[in-house]
């Protein structure tokens, strides 16, 4: 699949109308993490997912987020090196068996928000870092992959953190596995709109 070049800078972008996007939308389905097996993205088509990615809304254009790809036998080593780290939590099995998540896909991308200091507020940079979640496993799913957006135990840890490099004021805003879907997922309950709008009225 090829993806579009970016435009240049200041060239105008026109709306355009585009019922394939919302066809995506409408279907758009979370695969599960332990079903994700090889081929995952090329070099390539993970620079251009990554590209993507980075499209979301940033006040102040302070790019306030960073991307840790883990991969191949990194990412062994790092399941590996948390492994020993579950041991010593309370919760050590379900620490493990989470690990799973990590293991099976053959991708995955920490998205790292990385606040910026300046007049643009904290809440907005961590609101575009999980823009860039989502962006990512959107752009995943129409490049044909099984995409899964994933905070858990280890995105929290503070030992992982440094083994990540984090900063003492970054977090993981989202662990995005991606990989080949050997299952279809299948569709979940939604929620009821009518309970979750209101119209303001002064």
């Amino acid at each position: 699949m090829t993806v579009p070049p970016a435009p240049q800078f200041g060239k105008p972008i026109a709306a355009q109308a585009s019922p394939a996007v919302l066809e995506f939308l409408a279907r758009r389905r979370s695969a599960s993490a332990m079903a994700l097996a090889a081929p995952g993205p090329s070099a390539d088509q993970l620079a251009d997912l990554l590209r993507l990615a980075a499209r979301v809304p940033d006040h102040g254009k302070i790019n306030p987020w960073r991307f840790i790809v883990i991969q191949d036998q990194a990412k062994t080593d790092f399941a590996n090196w948390l492994n020993a780290l579950a041991q010593g939590r309370p919760d050590t099995n379900k620490a493990v068996a989470a690990l799973g998540k990590l293991r099976t896909p053959p991708l995955a991308v920490a998205v790292v928000s990385s606040p910026v200091q300046g007049n643009i507020p904290l809440w907005e940079q961590q609101l575009s870092a999980g823009a860039v979640c989502m962006a990512l496993l959107m752009a995943a799913t129409a490049m044909g992959f099984g995409a899964n957006w994933i905070t858990d135990w280890y995105a929290f840890d503070p030992s992982a953190r440094a083994h990540l490099a984090l900063s003492p004021d970054e977090q993981i805003a989202g662990f995005l596995y991606i990989g080949t879907a050997t299952d279809a997922p299948q569709e979940r309950v939604r929620p009821v709109m009518d309970a979750l709008i209101t119209a303001w009225k002064p």
